[in-house]
């Protein structure tokens, strides 16, 4: 897929971003395509996952990707992804957005969850994960349900970083 046909990420405060995404009735080859380009865009940005709220598609689907920068890549693709189970033991990390870019905020979260979902193959699966991997699909599944990483934050704090974001928009404008 060349970086012209990448699907757009969509930026705060596009209100596509705080609106639930509808259930995946139908996997089909269209569906897989619009995740590889997910993926791709993803990848490009760079960041570790990407929902369909991000790039408009109001569907229950995520994309993640983990490894490291020198590992070799570890795309999962999950559709209607829900967490099973969430460990009591909680961990505060620093998380971004690719749509708040170059913002960053200390959020709390399950420390390990245990997530369902279909594949794109029209398989059920289960995947645990804890460290990154928790807190990626933590965030993600969030996307789906209109809640962004700011929504965690204090509102002293969610509004320090809107005000610097509407700020740096005008400054963009002028």
């Amino acid at each position: 897929m060349s970086v012209a046909t990448l699907p757009v990420i969509l930026e705060v405060p596009d209100a596509r971003l705080k609106t639930r995404a509808e259930p995946v009735v139908t996997i089909d080859d269209t569906l897989r395509r619009t995740m590889d380009g997910m993926l791709e865009a993803m990848y490009e940005a760079p960041g570790i996952g990407l929902a369909g709220p991000q790039i408009g598609l109001m569907r229950r689907v995520v994309v993640v990707d983990t490894a490291g920068q020198d590992e070799p890549r570890r795309p999962i693709r999950l559709i209607n992804p829900e967490i099973l189970w969430a460990s009591s033991e909680r961990a505060i990390a620093e998380e971004g957005c690719l749509s708040l870019p170059g913002y960053y905020g200390e959020v709390e979260r399950a420390a390990a969850v245990r997530v369902g979902y279909t594949d794109e193959t029209g398989q059920a699966r289960e995947i645990e994960g804890d460290g990154l991997l928790a807190r990626c699909l933590q965030h993600e599944i969030d996307h789906l349900d209109g809640i962004l990483f700011i929504d965690h934050l204090s509102a002293l704090k969610r509004g320090m970083i809107l005000r610097k974001l509407a700020k740096a928009r005008r400054a963009k404008r002028d």
